[in-house]
């Protein structure tokens, strides 16, 4: 049967901006950028945006899972708790980190390691005291392992941002979990030109003893660091038939409104303390859909008026928005639109409201 909610989505088409950042760093230090329409914009990578809303998370009631490497520490504690000797313990979670991860990070849960834990005491803790002899056996005893976490995964409880980004086990593909959230990378609406900051170091205990030394050894140190500022168009799509799903219908509007707050919070953690992006929204239209994913591409580049690249932004982002839906049709799918910025009135706590009972 159908879900009711399947295929419902709520999109957000987010502008904001930042004054002298560097967000998102590439490999020799500088601002990520990307080449669109023919002209250099400013760009944060989705999964830079991305951990830094499942971080803001437990800030709102929501108790993350794990993504390591280290679960042989996880399955350890679990397994001592079921009466396990440390022997015993420490041969079973090696058997199954070598089963499960290896060289690979796991996304995994308290309530799994329980569950993995009880599993494994149902077997005396001794069926995996023998590597896998053969790449059959191995394949059943990850099989037996998957079966498990499949029957015990709770998002609900303790690992919602499995649920919301995703999980893919390499080595147990019945583990895999769809994510429920779509991040396209953000860009700046403009051109942007990255820009070097030039500073110098002081030692404070070089030559103080000797004032004419002092004053001609200059600076300890020099360097340059990157930076740029620029209003960045951030596109996130929310799967709610998706999420409903894996949730089963349990705790789906506490699971919106933590995302949705997580979300507005959220900002990428690179060079905070020299140059502090502490920027909010500034303007956000959220749709209730169904149907096909859609984006504002900013193919070109918007231009500065009336002191400012947000004005501009704001007016191409809701123009194309208004475009496609008038070329769409029903296929647009839309069931409720809500324009934030405009009215101080209507919050960010407003916001989350009226989505929620958009999609009951």
């Amino acid at each position: 049967m159908t879900h009711p909610l399947t295929s419902t989505r709520i999109e957000f088409h987010i502008l904001q901006s930042f004054p002298v950042t560097c967000l998102n760093r590439d490999d020799v230090g500088a601002p990520k950028t990307a080449v669109i329409g023919g002209s250099t914009r400013a760009r944060v990578s989705s999964q830079c945006w991305k951990r830094q809303v499942r971080m803001a998370m437990p800030s709102f009631g929501i108790q993350l899972g794990y993504r390591t490497k280290q679960t042989t520490e996880i399955f350890a504690k679990a397994c001592l708790e079921e009466g396990a000797t440390v022997a015993e313990c420490t041969s079973w979670c090696e058997k199954m980190h070598y089963l499960l991860v290896e060289k690979t990070l796991l996304f995994t849960s308290d309530t799994e390691a329980k569950a993995f834990a009880m599993y494994a005491k149902s077997l005396v803790f001794d069926v995996f005291s023998e590597p896998a002899a053969t790449d059959a056996k191995r394949k059943k005893q990850t099989k037996d392992l998957s079966k498990v976490a499949k029957e015990n995964l709770n998002p609900a409880i303790d690992s919602l941002d499995i649920a919301l980004f995703g999980r893919m086990v390499a080595r147990a593909t019945d583990m895999n979990v769809e994510a429920a959230s779509s991040f396209s990378h953000a860009i700046s609406t403009h051109k942007v030109t990255n820009d070097l900051d030039f500073f110098t170091a002081l030692d404070d205990c070089k030559a103080q003893d000797n004032e004419e030394e002092s004053s001609l050894m200059g600076s300890s140190h020099m360097g340059t660091n990157e930076f740029n500022s620029a209003t960045y168009y951030r596109y996130v799509s929310l799967d709610v038939g998706e999420l409903a799903k894996v949730l089963e219908g349990e705790n789906l509007d506490k699971a919106i409104e933590a995302f949705i707050k997580a979300l507005f919070v959220a900002v990428p953690s690179a060079r905070q303390t020299t140059q502090s992006g502490a920027s909010p929204w500034e303007f956000a239209r959220v749709l209730v859909r169904k149907g096909q994913r859609l984006q504002v591409p900013f193919e070109t580049a918007v231009k500065a008026k009336e002191g400012g690249f947000l004005k501009p932004s704001i007016d191409e982002l809701t123009s194309y928005l208004d475009k496609k839906e008038k070329l769409s049709g029903s296929l647009f799918g839309k069931i409720a639109g809500f324009d934030w910025g405009v009215d101080e009135n209507f919050s960010i706590d407003e916001l989350i409201v009226a989505l929620k009972n958009a999609i009951k």
